[in-house]
């Protein structure tokens, strides 16, 4: 057995490995482990990449892919490591725009050096699709990234004539791409590469913050198949398998989660939707200012206390306030006292795919207090409190109840079938959709206002007295 063929056999390997962690991270409960399974997988067959000959035998370009790889990693270890889980969203669409990015250069690379010898068209249109994608996704991420990092408005950004630009650049581009592969022209290349970041901002602009979820689980796709096309440029059969498996598994995710929001895809991307505060700070839309009531965290304290079953359900708001320690230090010490306690996860809460999973996780959260809207809405109705912290949209029943609201039709969590409902916020502004919830100004819902983890680390305190 030859060199190359033991290395190819190790490849093989790390795609099986690859193919058994993306089956972990389908549960929380092998997340985890998942994770390290990928990781080990990419080192062992990076580590083989170097036994190559051909890797070998170009001692300069070795030196610089080792001194590349390790001032990334010098950048990139310890910005994962300090990380704020209310930051994780923007880390993951930057790095994923990274990996665009650096698919797209090794297209544009291969291309520089095949050019003057006339590639088959074939070739060029591997190159054109790694360069378009990659490009696409890498600044596509940046500007998700911006609007997450509140460098820019998180509402869709939307001019005159926005459909007609877009058209122009898609064609553009389209011009450009068949051009390139007639000619084998450079030139063309890096035109068509320029206009392909054009697409990817004017793409990402009109998409509002509630979406932000589904869009960085698409960009991650766009990454996937990028990466797909490098591996058929570099001749690298486990960069198309890894490039693929992400493809795929971002597409059916982009898909469960627009499903979850009640809603197509091209009406996610393409809607523009969010760009309209309908109502705000605890107006109904007609001028009138109406009541919530409020509480105190002893007397909800008292009210969980003696609760059989009590749901958390958590949302952005807990990522800010870095409150999942004192969240489930108040579960723990309601399941003491023999109170039900779960946690209710929507599909979108947060910012990202699974940010919510990812955060209680941090915290160590048992995996089976953990349930997803459709096992956990059944159960809503017998609660006898639905404790809300920092979700908004995800519990409006207006997406039950009010056609021709931008949410309209989005699954929800039942919150509203509880027999109490507590909602801890910062202020009466509403979520990204924009809109009032009205669930705020039910009778049966109690307001704690002020930071999340102040006022649980309140309830801990007042179910201890209790």
């Amino acid at each position: 057995m030859t060199l190359n063929t033991g290395i190819d056999l190790v490849y093989l390997l790390a795609a099986i490995g690859f193919i058994l962690a993306l089956k972990g991270l389908s549960s929380p409960r092998y997340a985890r482990n998942g994770n390290l399974l990928a990781a080990a997988a990419a080192a062992l067959a990076v580590g083989f990449t170097f036994a190559r000959p051909e890797v070998r035998a170009h001692t300069l370009n070795l030196v610089l892919t080792l001194v590349a790889m390790v001032l990334g990693s010098a950048i990139a270890v310890p910005a994962a490591r300090r990380v704020k889980m209310t930051a994780m969203p923007q880390m993951v669409a930057i790095f994923n725009g990274v990996g665009g990015g650096a698919a797209a250069l090794i297209s544009v690379v291969v291309f520089v050096i095949e050019a003057p010898g006339q590639p088959a068209v074939y070739r060029i249109g591997e190159v054109l699709f790694g360069v378009l994608v990659g490009c696409v996704s890498l600044s596509g991420s940046a500007i998700a990234f911006a609007k997450l990092q509140e460098l820019m408005t998180g509402r869709p950004v939307t001019y005159p004539g926005q459909q007609v630009i877009n058209a122009l650049v898609g064609a553009a581009i389209l011009v450009l791409a068949v051009s390139t592969l007639l000619t084998a022209s450079v030139p063309l290349l890096a035109a068509t590469a320029v206009l392909s970041l054009a697409l990817g901002v004017i793409f990402v602009l009109p998409i509002g913050g509630a979406d932000v979820p589904v869009l960085i689980s698409l960009l991650n796709s766009f990454t996937g198949l990028a990466v797909a096309a490098s591996g058929f440029t570099l001749n690298n059969n486990l960069l198309i398998i890894a490039g693929t498996l992400v493809g795929a598994s971002g597409v059916l995710l982009t898909r469960m989660m627009s499903k979850a929001m009640g809603r197509s895809l091209g009406n996610v991307l393409f809607s523009a939707f969010g760009s309209v505060v309908t109502a705000g700070s605890g107006a109904d839309g007609t001028g009138e200012t109406r009541s919530v009531r409020s509480g105190t965290p002893d007397d909800i304290g008292v009210l969980l206390a003696y609760s059989r079953k009590v749901v958390i359900v958590p949302g952005y708001g807990l990522a800010v306030a870095q409150a999942q320690h004192t969240a489930r230090e108040l579960a723990d010490l309601l399941m003491e006292r023999g109170v039900e306690v779960f946690y209710a996860i929507h599909p979108v809460a947060g910012r990202m795919p699974g940010h919510m999973n990812v955060l209680l996780a941090e915290a160590n959260v048992p995996y089976d207090e953990l349930k997803e809207m459709d096992e956990a809405n059944p159960e809503m109705a017998t609660a006898d409190v639905a404790l809300i912290v920092g979700a908004n949209d995800t519990v409006n029943p207006a997406a039950k109840s009010t056609p021709g609201s931008p949410i309209y039709g989005m699954p929800i969590i039942n919150a509203d079938e509880a027999e109490h409902v507590v909602f801890l916020k910062r202020s009466m502004r509403p979520g990204f959709a924009g809109i009032d919830n009205e669930l705020l100004f039910d009778e049966k819902t109690t307001l704690l206002f002020g930071d999340a983890k102040d006022t649980l680390g309140k309830l801990v305190s007042a179910v201890q007295d209790a």
